[in-house]
């Protein structure tokens, strides 16, 4: 069975999942949301919470299965008030369509691109995604609006995160970006 098809039915199933990546160690934790041909949307866990929502790469994914302590897992996010969020309204169908539906859905998005950069992430508010590319007006660690825009190829993008507590906490902080 394929990836995508074991992502749909885990989905179907609303089965709680870890798997590997191949750009990190440990796990993801999640529940799959939606499965496009390139990328997959989950509601991630941090710990026991939940922290947002991930998109990865199909291609990147090894060690699909569901999560062995699912059960722990399931009964602490109860008793901690912890819900699981409803699927927010981005699309998967394609790379474009991913940053362009998270970046009207949240404030903030972050893309990674581990095959450039493993150990780095950028975050911001996409501008405009157009020949291949991103623009992405960026925030920095101090909450502080970068000056000029910064533009990505779409081929590099391995993994798109947005609504958890990091993005959540720039954006209170730093707020919108200023009009140039």
């Amino acid at each position: 069975m394929s990836t995508s098809s074991r992502l749909t039915e885990l989905m179907h199933e609303r089965k709680l999942v870890r798997f590997s990546r191949r750009f990190e160690g440990g796990w993801v934790h999640g529940y799959v949301l939606a499965v496009g041909p390139k990328f997959a949307l989950f509601a991630t866990l941090s710990e026991v919470r939940f922290d947002g929502f991930g998109c990865f790469r199909i291609v990147d994914m090894k060690d699909l299965r569901i999560d062995p302590y699912a059960a722990f897992s399931e009964s602490a996010r109860k008793r901690l008030g912890d819900r699981k969020p409803r699927k927010p309204k981005v699309s998967v169908a394609s790379v474009e369509e991913l940053l362009l539906s998270a970046n009207k859905a949240f404030p903030l998005i972050t893309i990674h691109r581990e095959r450039i950069k493993p150990e780095s992430c950028w975050i911001g508010k996409v501008e405009k995604v157009e020949r291949g590319r991103v623009t992405l007006m960026e925030i920095g660690p101090d909450a502080k609006w970068d000056e000029k825009p910064s533009t990505y190829k779409l081929s590099e993008i391995t993994c798109v995160e947005f609504g958890g507590e990091y993005e959540t906490a720039l954006h209170l902080v730093g707020g919108e970006p200023t009009v140039r």
